[in-house]
């Protein structure tokens, strides 16, 4: 890239470093919280407020409510046995990060794929701001189409990039 740069880093870049240690605990809690399956205390580690940013798929939530409403509860109902295993974490200041799985047996409807009793695993990335003791925000990604290619359905149509991997498919010249 020739020529000015874009601003990088803009919502990490003051962060407190010695808020490092309270956010370590806040996130810890957190996690122990979800693996209790703890929905209607949980607002012991968000804010009221607090804006929960998901990929397609998952939605955006805005609020403590919605967050349990439109995201806990339906995942709950689809997805039982849940264990969440952050497989990396990451500290800085007010922020942390992780990525993992979530395993689960497919027990309700998700998304018009009926219950099917499989163990599956759903991977996702998570990113946190701590202020004051309770996360105001969460950048999600959660993989989804991992989810209901586990489950026999392909989002994809046979063209995801994975055929370049296995040599099935050129990629395209740049």
């Amino acid at each position: 890239m020739k020529g000015s740069r874009p601003e990088q880093a803009m919502l990490s870049k003051d962060t407190d470093l010695s808020k490092t240690e309270e956010t370590r605990a806040v996130i810890e809690g957190m996690v122990d919280g979800l693996n209790d399956h703890r929905i209607t205390d949980i607002g012991e580690f968000f804010s009221e407020g607090f804006r929960w940013m998901g990929n397609t798929g998952c939605g955006s939530k805005e609020g403590l409510r919605e967050f349990q409403d439109n995201w806990q509860k339906p995942f709950q109902a689809a997805f039982h046995d849940k264990v969440c295993v952050d497989e990396a974490r990451l500290y800085m200041g007010e922020w942390a990060a992780a990525f993992g799985r979530q395993e689960v047996t497919h027990g309700g409807e998700f998304m018009g794929i009926p219950a099917s009793g499989k163990r599956i695993t759903v991977r996702y990335m998570d990113f946190w701001k701590v202020v004051d003791g309770k996360i105001v925000d969460n950048y999600v990604m959660v993989d989804f189409p991992h989810v209901m290619a586990q489950l026999g359905v392909d989002v994809f149509n046979g063209k995801g990039w994975e055929a370049y991997d296995r040599g099935e498919a050129t990629p395209p010249a740049p």
